[in-house]
């Protein structure tokens, strides 16, 4: 199979590597030398560690590198069955890319944009034929992480569907299918994980430090809210959470954070920067603050952490309930696409869905504010005493 990708940075570079090491000819095409030459470069280091780790040897490495050609021009990838747009978030700049690559390729080329949140019928809708346009938004380290969220637009046909599956399932990808909503299945879900965290600090409830290694040790999270903050970009995560609550129409659940919005404009923006919520221009990692600085109170881990664990589960309830997924793909994408240790909807069957109803309602309570809606779903099933699983 031939595939297409636009843009070489990290993701689109990683799709390339996934793509060529399952035996796909890859054409990697970037409008920058200098962006491919580093690409390039990137994919042999990358390599030279797998072989150092045992994971590949030197053929493997040769095949995987000769399944990729680096071009500079959009009529390079004219043969392509596939292709997949990764290049910056901005739905002018990847319609007018869009509009250009379909002179090129085939009429039953595929072509299909990472966006982690953009509107997938809105970049069909720059196509002479739309019903060929679908989202498959990786995750990064695409050739590390297991999940791919794949998103068909009202004009997607049920071919183009089903052919991306397959190619995808065939790269040795889970994939969830999600609906063309804001967010998507995990940007959307996973907001209260940030946001709630946020809240929490804001209320003066706990230190960044305290909550992070809350939701570590209590809850088994593999990086704290504030950890992971750091590591994804404070000028990143805040964009999208804007464009989430600015998509769904300034619902409150979606509210950006003021502390946030700070960190960014100050240039905080995280380990990339070398100070975020923690500093780490003194060589210090952000594990190494969270266990010095914590407050280790367990009794105020608990209730962080139900706090923001119950408002994970709220909205992958919701996220049934409005069918933006089915409850195996939202699991499947919490636990594959963001390593969270256990599905939410799992998790909520585990805690009790009555509890999670009366721990909302007691947010509610406190608060009066919409963003604590209990979602009518985990209302109905504690009525009815069902499970999700």
């Amino acid at each position: 199979m031939n595939i297409g990708i636009i843009g070489s940075g990290t993701m689109g570079s990683g799709i390339a590597q996934v793509a060529a090491t399952a035996g796909c000819q890859v054409k990697l095409y970037d409008t920058n030398q200098a962006a491919l030459d580093k690409a390039k470069a990137a994919l042999e280091k990358i390599l030279n560690r797998l072989i150092e780790k045992g994971r590949i040897d030197a053929d493997e490495k040769y095949r995987i590198q000769s399944n990729i050609s680096y071009v500079d021009s959009l009529k390079g990838l004219s043969g392509s069955n596939l292709t997949i747009e990764a290049i910056i978030e901005n739905l002018d700049i990847k319609k007018k890319v869009f509009s250009e690559l379909e002179r090129y390729v085939a009429e039953d080329c595929i072509i299909a944009s990472n966006t982690s949140s953009l509107s997938i019928a809105s970049i069909a809708a720059s196509l002479q034929k739309p019903e060929r346009c679908v989202g498959i938004h990786f995750f990064n380290p695409a050739p590390l992480m297991k999940l791919v969220e794949v998103i068909p637009a009202i004009q997607t046909s049920e071919a183009v569907l089903k052919k991306s599956i397959e190619t995808i399932s065939n790269w040795k990808k889970t994939v969830a299918v999600a609906k063309d909503t804001p967010g998507f299945i995990v940007n959307r879900v996973a907001r209260p994980f940030y946001g709630e965290a946020l809240r929490i600090y804001e209320e003066g409830i706990a230190d960044f430090a305290t909550i992070d290694w809350s939701l570590k040790t209590v809850g088994g999270f593999r990086m704290g809210p504030f950890e992971l903050m750091d590591f994804i970009g404070n000028d990143v995560n805040y964009t999208v959470t804007e464009t989430v609550f600015t998509a769904f129409y300034f619902d409150p659940r979606y509210k950006p954070a003021f502390t946030q919005k700070r960190f960014s404009e100050a240039g905080y923006l995280g380990r990339k920067s070398g100070r975020g919520y923690y500093d780490y221009q003194n060589g210090m990692s952000s594990a190494e603050f969270i266990s010095a600085s914590a407050k280790k109170d367990e009794k105020l881990a608990e209730q962080i952490f139900n706090r923001v664990l119950v408002m994970l589960i709220n909205e992958a309830a919701d996220a049934l309930f409005l069918n933006i997924a089915s409850a195996e793909d939202i699991d499947n994408a919490m636990t594959k696409g963001v390593n969270y240790p256990k599905g939410l909807l799992a998790w909520a069957d585990e805690i009790g869905i009555g509890k999670c109803v009366t721990a909302l309602d007691k947010l509610y309570d406190e608060y009066h504010e919409d963003r604590y809606r209990c979602s009518p779903l985990l209302r109905k099933m504690s009525r009815e005493h069902k499970t999700f699983f």
